[in-house]
């Protein structure tokens, strides 16, 4: 049998030559067309609703949260199963739709029973749904970092603070963009904020309360537009600029006034620079780095 195929093959060489060429044409044609993947994503339809649910036991995010979102999702159209997890302050419930089913549409079903729900849920509970992704998306991963000695443009050092904040307002928003990724997630670093920290002595001397101290911030923190004057047959905007930028402005907000006297926040509380709260980091080499991920 062999020797028939050889013997064909050089007999007819240039129609083989030409059916290799065919070939190898087709096979170029489709290369850009196939979707192969070294990890094919066997993950069946599913939507993620994610709540987060601060100082819930899991015992109370399972009874207030994820109980009343399991019963308002039964009953969707192509809904197989739902499972659900709920911990310390989390609640987590996978919706599973038949194979086949477009995502885009078993999420606008998933939306429209969460906004039933949430008449159910306790004050202040917004549940979200997860990004389009699943267990095998995680395509790429990158850290950032500093070269040894390096420093910033004031001469400071940089620190696990600065590169998270450097990944989260620079190379997260660009990565994002990128067609095919749907969400950047991001381990380490410390997340910026502006810490207010009151001193219980100095409030009660001034008659004041926890409550007066936060009321007042979240007041004097917005910007306030005033309408317009017209002039000449021209028109001049009137704002007044009240979103606090820096420690300074937050120290200066007045919180109550005792006659002639004025109480700011820095008179009852410390402000700082500070970060929240975390509960891990990412480190390489022994050193702490901020880790990304892309998602597809």
């Amino acid at each position: 049998m062999l020797e028939r195929i050889v013997a064909f093959s050089i007999r007819h060489r240039w129609f083989v030559l030409l059916a290799v060429l065919a070939v190898g044409g087709v096979g170029v044609f489709m290369y850009p067309r196939l979707q192969i993947d070294a990890v094919p994503d066997i993950t069946n339809v599913q939507v993620q609703i994610n709540t987060e649910a601060p100082g819930f036991s899991p015992l109370e995010a399972e009874q207030r949260i994820t109980y009343p979102v399991e019963t308002a999702i039964a009953g969707l159209p192509s809904l197989e199963q739902t499972w659900s997890i709920s911990r310390y302050g989390l609640s987590q419930v996978t919706v599973v739709f038949a194979e086949g089913t477009d995502v885009y549409f078993a999420r606008q079903l998933v939306n429209e029973r969460l906004q039933e729900a949430k008449g159910q849920l306790p004050p202040g509970i917004e549940p979200m749904m997860g990004p389009i992704a699943t267990g095998l998306g995680e395509i790429f991963m990158y850290t950032v970092e500093g070269r040894p000695n390096a420093r910033q443009a004031d001469g400071s050092a940089w620190t696990p603070m600065d590169f998270r904040t450097l990944q989260d307002w620079v190379v997260r928003p660009q990565l994002r963009n990128i067609p095919g990724v749907t969400d950047i997630n991001t381990v380490g670093g410390y997340v910026k904020q502006f810490h207010v920290k009151p001193h219980p002595a100095r409030l009660m001397a001034q008659r004041l309360t926890l409550r007066d101290l936060m009321e007042a911030l979240a007041a004097n923190n917005s910007n306030v537009g005033a309408g317009y004057i017209e002039r000449r047959g021209e028109q001049y905007l009137i704002r007044s600029p009240g979103q606090v930028t820096n420690l300074d402005d937050i120290s200066n907000i007045v919180v109550a006034t005792r006659g002639s006297v004025v109480v700011r926040v820095a008179d009852v509380a410390d402000v700082e620079i500070g970060s929240e709260l975390r509960t891990g980091a990412a480190t390489e080499n022994g050193g702490e780095i901020v880790l990304g991920t892309v998602v597809m």
